[in-house]
């Protein structure tokens, strides 16, 4: 069966930086993913999360449709939850190099167990 156009968007998924329309002023950009999805890498099990993004950009802020399909990118990937949250924010930190910026990955309770991890600049 052929691929789907939504399918082919999130294997192609990258981040795009767009240009800070307001560079000499410091603001917070506050972003919500409330449907992340990832496989545990042990179980295979799915892992469900909110992914919470809070940045002060510097000269580029990211384009929102590219980071739906990039967080969308992880649905199929066995990844821990401490690599997830890590790897999402190393990845929009050298995408946009903003002035601050902190990832949180809020993950639901699987096996009596909440886990939330913080990755700060």
């Amino acid at each position: 069966m052929p691929k789907k156009y939504g399918q082919i968007a999130i294997e192609e998924a990258e981040l795009t930086a767009w240009e800070n329309p307001n560079p000499g002023r410091d603001y917070t950009i506050e972003i919500t993913f409330p449907e992340f999805t990832c496989l545990c890498p042990r179980s295979g099990y799915p892992d469900f999360a909110t992914i919470h993004l809070t940045y002060t950009p510097n000269r580029s802020v990211v384009e929102l449709k590219s980071l739906k399909l990039y967080l969308n990118s992880y649905r199929d990937r066995s990844i821990s939850h401490e690599a997830a949250t890590n790897r999402i924010f190393d990845d929009i930190k050298k995408a946009i190099r903003p002035k601050r910026m902190e990832v949180v990955g809020d993950f639901n309770v699987r096996g009596n167990v909440k886990t939330v991890v913080r990755v700060k600049l």
